[in-house]
């Protein structure tokens, strides 16, 4: 049993050859994966293969790259997919300093939209965070966002944030990232965080693991993460994929 916790399989990359990545991920013993949003429509494209396929999920909401176009119409529209089944969480959502393709404020004034959004509808949060680690903090406490908990998604951040973003009630995911040889830092915060806080994702097409960078991500590879995380914890590849797969119906709060 394994779960990935975050994948775009409406990705343009993926959406065309997905029978093949569903078989695939069958194949890997990929037992759930979670269709995450990152603007309305791609929102829309999550919830309609989650109705399609028993093994997806979706979270619909929008990405600080696209903040700019999250108006009261957009929010509102977010709000009813939201309320749609097999709707586990909202996001993604967040800060992202490194590309800053909308500018800071509205990445904020949309980040804490979609908070209250969450906390309307009583779900966890999906967050992406790059370059903005304080801001994320403090957004995080002021809007007491980890009510209905959250997921720290692909993280990057050190140690003690970490353990901070775990105080507020988050999860911790890891990505492919996590075997990267020069990720030593990730490494760390992997190693010594609970396990009972840690996801494992792809975030699928992009940020695909060692020994397949530079090829198309797709959530079978989501293995290749459970089995770093095995040897840096020091346990059983099996028991990685069990903790991490029982983290995930936790937080997003799946029955099955």
């Amino acid at each position: 049993m394994l779960i990935d916790s975050h994948v775009h399989l409406q990705d343009k990359k993926l959406i065309s050859d997905l029978p093949v990545i569903l078989a695939n991920a069958k194949a890997a013993e990929i037992d759930y994966m979670i269709c995450v949003g990152y603007d309305y429509a791609s929102s829309c494209k999550a919830v309609d293969l989650a109705h399609k396929y028993s093994q997806i999920y979706a979270v619909v909401g929008v990405h600080p790259h696209d903040a700019d176009t999250l108006d009261e119409k957009t929010l509102s529209e977010l709000y009813a997919l939201a309320k749609k089944p097999k709707v586990v969480a909202i996001g993604e959502m967040g800060l992202d300093y490194y590309r800053n393709l909308s500018p800071q404020d509205q990445q904020k004034k949309a980040f804490i939209s979609q908070i209250h959004l969450a906390k309307e509808l009583y779900k966890p949060i999906v967050i992406h965070d790059r370059d903005a680690h304080q801001d994320v903090l403090d957004i995080i406490k002021k809007e007491k966002a980890g009510v209905n908990q959250g997921i720290m998604h692909c993280f990057s951040g050190h140690l003690p944030f970490a353990i901070e973003i775990m105080q507020q009630n988050f999860y911790i995911s890891f990505a492919g990232p996590i075997t990267y040889k020069n990720a030593k830092k990730t490494h760390e915060v992997a190693a010594k965080i609970t396990m009972d806080r840690i996801l494992v994702e792809t975030d699928c097409p992009y940020l695909s693991p060692e020994p397949l960078r530079g090829k198309r991500n797709e959530p079978a590879n989501v293995t290749y993460v459970a089995a770093k995380l095995a040897e840096l914890r020091r346990k059983s590849l099996p028991e990685v994929e069990y903790l991490t797969s029982r983290n995930s119906k936790q937080v997003f709060r799946i029955t099955g």
